[in-house]
């Protein structure tokens, strides 16, 4: 059974930072391409990052791009989000997805994802 756990979700305020965390389990880790997606309330989930199978490329959505990385740990099969410089429009549920196919910023590739975490960003 494959399980996706997020963490690290929160509130702060504007220009803070948050890091998520998302512990997979129940799958070959370092056989899938990784990303995050968010929801913000009354929208449709957007794409937030994506990161290949070993590591090696990343992709990032035009509105996180310079304040967001995306990384991940094939040891401990758990892939991280550090957000900074936040804004109040970051603000949403974020969701870790995996896929067993390569890096995609189509969030409908995505076969598996987590619970989500709540990030809230006050201005």
């Amino acid at each position: 059974q494959v399980q996706l756990v997020e963490s690290g979700g929160g509130l702060v305020q504007a220009g803070g930072s948050l890091r998520l965390s998302c512990a997979a389990s129940g799958l070959t880790f370092s056989s899938c391409a990784m990303g995050w997606v968010r929801q913000a309330p009354g929208k449709e989930r957007e794409f937030v990052a994506a990161i290949s199978r070993l590591g090696y490329s990343t992709f990032y959505a035009d509105s996180v791009k310079g304040r967001f990385t995306i990384s991940r740990d094939n040891a401990k099969n758990t892939v991280y989000l550090q957000m900074n410089s936040l804004k109040p429009e970051d603000t949403a549920v974020y969701y870790c997805a995996a896929t067993r196919g390569v890096l995609t910023t189509t969030t409908t590739a995505y076969g598996y994802w987590g619970q989500g975490t709540q990030v809230t960003v006050s201005s």
